[in-house]
């Protein structure tokens, strides 16, 4: 992909840049304001670049967890346009010259209001920023999937994805990689009868076709088809739980997913 996009919230814009094989780095611009943050950004060039386009100076970068493909920018764009980075208070030792820690509770950024998730699974001290109704979470949340366990625990993550399960349905979902086929092909042996997961297969296919992203998706989109997510539906953990011979509870059919995922 060698473009971006862009979609209108009531009092931002979220610019979407397309960065490596399949990451995304979104770029908050406050309206009528000077204020430009940066999410995750992996690669400073691209961010650079995006800015130069805006005609504005990156004020805020917001690292929601420390892997380097989404704070490997953070000391070249820090040292460029002398931004504040804020991350995780769980995570900062691995947090490229952060200034601000935080962890769970309200969030203010200029004139934006929001809060931060705890939502470690992924990571041990992963968070979430949510601002109105746009999610920015990272790699815990993704279109029809969810991050690898790389520190964290199933239960961990299971309330992680619980906790984001809560917010309204239309919240968009701004997460960091484009992996929304691939994960929509493992839902399909998953949870093969569910008619909202193929309509949402035919139309995410179409729109990869066109090169377009299938990213933001929506909180009630990701409930209604993402197989990690589909647990909170009781009729789904009975179904799965008979077919795999396991114990209904969902975080026991979450873990048996996600295990399946693993082994795919």
């Amino acid at each position: 992909m060698n473009t971006s996009w862009s979609y209108r919230h009531q009092n931002f814009t979220v610019h979407q840049l397309p960065a490596f094989a399949d990451n995304y780095i979104y770029l908050i611009e406050e309206h009528n304001s000077q204020l430009l943050a940066a999410v995750d950004p992996g690669d400073a060039e691209v961010v650079r670049k995006a800015c130069d386009s805006l005609g504005k100076t990156l004020t805020h970068i917001l690292n929601t967890h420390h892997h380097w493909d989404h704070t490997d920018g953070n000391s070249t764009l820090k040292s460029s346009f002398n931004c504040r980075i804020i991350g995780p208070e769980a995570d900062a030792a691995r947090i490229p010259d952060i200034d601000v820690m935080v962890g769970e509770g309200e969030f203010t950024l200029g004139g934006l209001t929001g809060s931060v998730l705890f939502v470690p699974g992924h990571t041990r001290g992963h968070i979430a920023f949510v601002i109105d109704d746009a999610l920015f979470c990272g790699d815990t949340l993704f279109g029809g999937g969810c991050g690898r366990l790389f520190e964290g625990t199933h239960a961990q993550m299971w309330d992680s994805l619980s906790r984001l399960a809560t917010l309204p349905d239309h919240t968009r979902v701004y997460c960091a990689h484009e992996y929304t086929l691939a994960n929509l092909r493992f839902a399909a042996g998953v949870d093969g009868d569910n008619s909202e997961l193929q309509a949402r297969i035919e139309s995410d296919s179409e729109k990869r076709r066109k090169n377009l992203p299938t990213i933001p998706s929506t909180i009630g989109m990701e409930r209604g088809t993402n197989p990690f997510l589909r647990p909170l539906d009781r009729s789904f953990c009975s179904d799965y739980a008979k077919r795999h011979q396991i114990d209904d509870d969902p975080l026991a059919v979450f873990t048996d997913i996600r295990r399946r995922k693993d082994r795919a």
